[in-house]
Order: C-alpha cells, then structure tokens, then sequence
C-alpha cells in the first residue's frame, strides 16, 4: 500500500440520515492519502430501499479516489458484507490490524431487532464454521453470514433526532444492548486480538458508531466513529512508522480532517 494509508469508517453512503450527502464533499478528506481503507458500511449493500442512490454514490467515490491518486481499499461491514478478500489489514508488519468490527461480538450487531428475535439463527450460522472460534478467516465469514441472512429489514424513517430517538429505544433491549455494546468495546476488541492476532498492539474499528480510543492489557483500541448522527467520526493515518488518529470536520458541507488527538511510534 501506498503511504500515508487513511483509514475511514461508516460512510453509509446513500443512507437517508448519513451525512455525506454528495460524495464530492468527501474530497478533501481523501486528498494526499495514498490509501485510502474504508472500513466497512461504506455503502448500502443490503438495504433495497437505498441501493440503487448507495451505489451510483459508491461508484463516485471510486473515482473521486482516481482523481486524487489514493489506491481505495474497501473492507466489509455489516452493511456490505460482499467485498472480497479476506476482510482485515494489517499494518506494520502485523502490529496494527484494521477491521470492521461486527466479529468482536458473537451476534455482530446484537442490538438489531432481527438479531433480538432470531439468537437461534445465529447461532446455527456458527455451527457452519466449525473453526471460527479460532480461525478468523472462518471467524469473519461467520460475520457475513450473519450480515447478510440477517439484515435489516426496517430503517429510521426521519433525519430528526426524536425520530432515530424514539428507533434507538424500541425495543427496549435494543437501547440497552447498543449501550452495552458501547461501553464495552474496548474490552472485546482486546480479547478479539488476544485470540485472533496476538501479536497485535492495535487495533482500529468502526461498525459501534461511537468513536473512542481505549488501552487495554497493553493494546489500544480505536474507534473512528460514524457519519451518521449523532455520533462523530474520526481519522487514523499511517505514515512511515507513525499512527496517528484525530478528528473529522465538517465545515460549510465539506469533510477534511482536523485535529489530531493521538500520535504513536512503531
């Protein structure tokens, strides 16, 4: 890959609440990365309501990546489950390792309500790779599966807040299993690691829509937020030995990194 390698998450392109709502404000954004990786639910693979409008904004991002020079490399989510290749990078030498983040938990998205009312359903998706447990090849194809044969089948019907509000809290397990989800990401994302990449001392992920940096024994976890509100999304950048993360600002409907948070060494 091509340096400085920049890392985005959760663009939801095409989604009614995403806040991208014309690609080319994006280009600032992508301007002098090398790479750019786009770490999943980049696009609205699965929801027919946005497909058509996601993938002609898809196919403007390519582009937009042509323009500028960056190699785009796109990692499945949850949302888009159908990228090939084996669905993580790793960077410096297998030191900091790039994914979506559904496999962290064993039923992706467990705040869905299709994962609420189909937990057998997962499970039996699990049966179908015996090795997940310990391969994470088969590990992330049991994501997919679980992305694809359970997607959504209903989404928020309004910008407002009260509206995605009121979508967020019903039912109400649903509320309390996104919070969980939040506050203990930085735990489960160490333990991923310690099973599937032991050797890792980072790890960076999207798919919670929370943004947040957490140390855990030792390795840190990332989370570059989300496009969609009301969270924020952030930025990692690989560059000639250095990590570095910050925020993503919007300013007059245009995306362009801001402020960095967090610089290591490796």
């Amino acid at each position: 890959m091509n340096e400085p390698v920049r890392v985005l998450s959760d663009l939801h392109l095409g989604h009614k609440v995403s806040r991208i709502r014309e690609v080319s404000t994006l280009r600032p954004l992508i301007a002098g990365a090398g790479t750019v990786i786009f770490n999943g639910d980049t696009w609205q693979e699965l929801a027919r309501v946005y497909f058509q409008h996601s993938s002609a904004m898809l196919a403007e991002l390519k582009e937009l990546c042509r323009e500028e020079g960056a190699e785009a490399v796109f990692l499945p989510g949850n949302h888009d489950p159908g990228w090939t290749g084996p669905g993580w990078v790793e960077l410096a030498g297998g030191r900091i390792i790039v994914t979506h983040g559904d496999a962290l938990l064993f039923d992706g998205s467990p705040w869905k309500r299709e994962i609420l009312v189909n937990n057998g359903r997962v499970k039996e998706l699990w049966d179908r790779f015996p090795h997940a447990h310990e391969d994470i090849g088969q590990r992330l194809e049991v994501a997919r599966a679980v992305a694809s044969e359970l997607r959504s089948v209903e989404y928020p019907s309004g910008r407002k807040f009260i509206l995605r509000a009121m979508d967020a809290v019903f039912p109400p397990m649903r509320a309390v299993k996104m919070i969980e989800s939040w506050l203990t990401q930085g735990t489960e994302g160490d333990k991923f690691c310690a099973n599937y990449f032991p050797n890792a001392e980072m790890l960076v992920i999207g798919h919670f829509h929370h943004r947040g940096s957490w140390l855990r024994n030792g390795r840190r976890i990332i989370n570059t937020g989300s496009f969609m509100p009301p969270g924020r999304s952030h930025w990692v950048e690989w560059n000639d030995g250095w990590l570095s993360h910050g925020v993503i600002e919007e300013s007059s409907g245009i995306w362009q990194k801001g402020e960095t948070h967090e610089v290591w060494r490796f």
